[in-house]
């Protein structure tokens, strides 16, 4: 990976953040999707708890402050047709996978790998690199 890589983080990586032990399998320049920011923004909708429900509306805001979030646009609408495709070539339901698609989507038409502790949600994806990022073990 050059010095100067931009990538995307998904939203599992953004959600793991603090738990990583080093930031080698990030990109020096992190940025994450709009999609990201509305799937944290839904956290605290369905906290159980008032504390929980703070500690998930900290996490959006210091996403909302700590990175760039690149739009679903034009292009990327484009590109959620061939990443749509490719899952459906692949027997995987779009609509159950929607958020990574959109987000997989959007990375393709920035020409930008995404960054993932969950690789397999973009499994057979074409034209999409993807970055597996290490997360300790739970206990670690």
């Amino acid at each position: 990976m050059s010095a100067e890589s931009r990538g995307i983080l998904d939203t599992s990586t953004v959600v793991q953040l603090g738990r990583l032990p080093d930031a080698r399998d990030l990109p020096d320049e992190p940025l994450i999707t709009a999609i990201t920011l509305a799937e944290l923004a839904v956290g605290p909708l369905v906290a159980r708890d008032h504390n929980e429900r703070a500690r998930r509306q900290a996490h959006v805001q210091q996403a909302e402050a700590d990175f760039v979030a690149l739009p679903f646009d034009q292009e990327a609408a484009r590109a959620f047709a061939s990443v749509a495709a490719s899952l459906r070539g692949g027997g995987r339901k779009v609509s159950a996978r929607r958020f990574d698609a959109m987000i997989a989507a959007i990375a393709i038409s920035n020409g930008l790998a995404v960054h993932t502790c969950n690789p397999a949600d973009f499994t057979g994806i074409e034209r999409l690199e993807v970055v597996a990022v290490s997360v300790p073990e739970v206990g670690e």
